[in-house]
């Protein structure tokens, strides 16, 4: 082995000797999203819905919806879906366990309970083998995380909805502008909600949306939290008769410096994942035919994109690597000059708040205070969810096509792989919890 060859864990040059953190700035801001959040500023119309309500008609024109209602973050906008889809007290949602936990927890604000399913071993998705067998009268919604980007199998979920009278809330946060089958992700079931924070692939400071074809759901997430917009405007009957004061006592709607961001980000969204998306699957072809790793990614003319490839990752398959832990192989990636880590989200069903804590002084714990059954799911009960943070990695997420540089960073991985014999030696393992709840990285 020459030293070009040679591992920089062990003296030899890194592959990529000094990062261009130009290659990941994001969102990409420039003078027109600065002016326009001033504007708001100068006219005083922070806490307004004018222009709010301009980004939401704009947004929902974009995909192809009805309507489309702004919140001022993600996990109030599912919370809005959840509602809006009829979720109340007793009722039990489906929802995969690898996810953020603003998936599945806002469930609990309405009474209801949350039952974790299997996730695909390759997608990371759904399951879709997983979920009729956890069906009971009792279940109002099945949610679909389109989980770090990649799409879910979306045809057979939406037939086993439909065969149950389930309502279909997908989760886009991962996935703002990418495509299941050549349909955007979002518009297949009854709802589609998002965050757009500013560590996403559409990012707008802080701020979530959903979008939906469903008027009741529509002005039922209004009824919830937007006090302002539940007037005389709604058309829902049964709502008509108590305007004026939201049934959560919320107050949802989005900064309008966010909107304004918004709808300038909006304008120029598509072209800008598509160089994303250009330049992630430049670094997965450079890495093909590579042992031990896989990418995340759909197949090629599948229809299927992954939007803007927030939080990339990449499957890690030890047995090709001598059973070489993904957290010695991430070691040896990070000597190289590439940062990376182990794993993902930590299944959501092992939390202690799936089991025992008691938010709201029910006197039980919350998961299971309006339910009809115990729906805790212990250690062991999710065996492909618990398995997976050890089978997967952060790759780096490229925001424009540079190919000489996206190669130095391929090659980093490829050296680590190729070379898992000098590696193996030094393995301690795994830790016992890899991943985390969030992604949350404090700079």
């Amino acid at each position: 082995m020459n030293a070009v060859e040679q591992l920089a864990l062990f003296g030899g040059p890194k592959a990529v000797v000094e990062q261009d953190e130009s290659l990941f700035k994001w969102p990409i801001i420039t003078e027109e999203d600065e002016a326009a959040a001033v504007q708001v500023l100068r006219d005083g119309a922070m806490s307004g819905t004018d222009i709010t309500k301009a980004f939401e008609r704009e947004f929902a024109d974009w995909l192809g919806m009805s309507y489309a209602l702004a919140f001022n973050n993600g996990t109030n906008a599912l919370l809005g879906a959840f509602y809006g889809c009829g979720v109340g007290v007793g009722d039990e949602i489906i929802c995969p366990s690898v996810t953020y936990w603003a998936s599945a927890l806002p469930a609990y604000s309405l009474g209801a309970s949350v039952v974790f399913a299997e996730i695909d071993p390759v997608t990371l998705c759904l399951d879709p083998n997983d979920i009729e067998h956890r069906i009971t009268d009792k279940t109002k919604a099945i949610v679909v995380v389109h989980y770090l980007g990649h799409p879910a199998d979306m045809d057979p979920i939406m037939a086993i909805a439909k065969k149950h009278n389930l309502k279909v809330i997908e989760d886009v946060s991962h996935a703002q502008g990418g495509y299941y089958k050549g349909r955007r992700v979002g518009t297949i079931g009854d709802v589609g909600a998002m965050s757009l924070m500013a560590g996403k692939s559409f990012a707008i400071g802080e701020g979530g949306i959903f979008v939906t074809n469903d008027e009741e759901i529509y002005e039922r997430a209004i009824a919830l939290g937007h006090y302002e917009r539940f007037n005389a405007d709604i058309r829902t009957p049964y709502l008509q008769p108590h305007i004026g004061l939201p049934y959560g006592g919320y107050k949802f709607r989005m900064h309008q410096v966010s909107s304004a961001v918004g709808r300038v980000q909006l304008k120029y969204y598509d072209e800008r994942i598509g160089e994303i998306d250009k330049a992630m699957n430049r670094f997965w072809d450079r890495l093909e035919g590579v042992p031990g790793i896989r990418p995340h990614r759909p197949e090629k003319g599948s229809g299927s994109t992954m939007g803007g490839w927030y939080a990339a990752h990449g499957h890690y398959v030890p047995e090709e690597l001598g059973g070489l832990s993904v957290t010695r192989f991430c070691e040896a990636v990070r000597a190289e000059g590439v940062p990376t880590q182990a794993g993902c989200n930590i299944p959501l069903h092992l939390h202690p708040l799936q089991h025992e804590v008691d938010v709201y002084g029910h006197g039980k714990p919350t998961i299971i205070a309006n339910a009809s059954r115990d729906v805790r799911q212990p250690k062991g009960s999710l065996p492909v969810s618990e398995a997976i943070p050890e089978r997967v990695f952060w790759i780096p997420w490229f925001k424009h096509y540079r190919p000489e540089q996206i190669d130095r960073y391929a090659d980093a991985f490829r050296k680590a792989a190729l070379q898992y014999e000098a590696l193996l030696p030094g393995d301690t393992g795994n830790p016992e919890t890899v991943g985390g709840w969030n992604f949350f990285r404090q700079k």
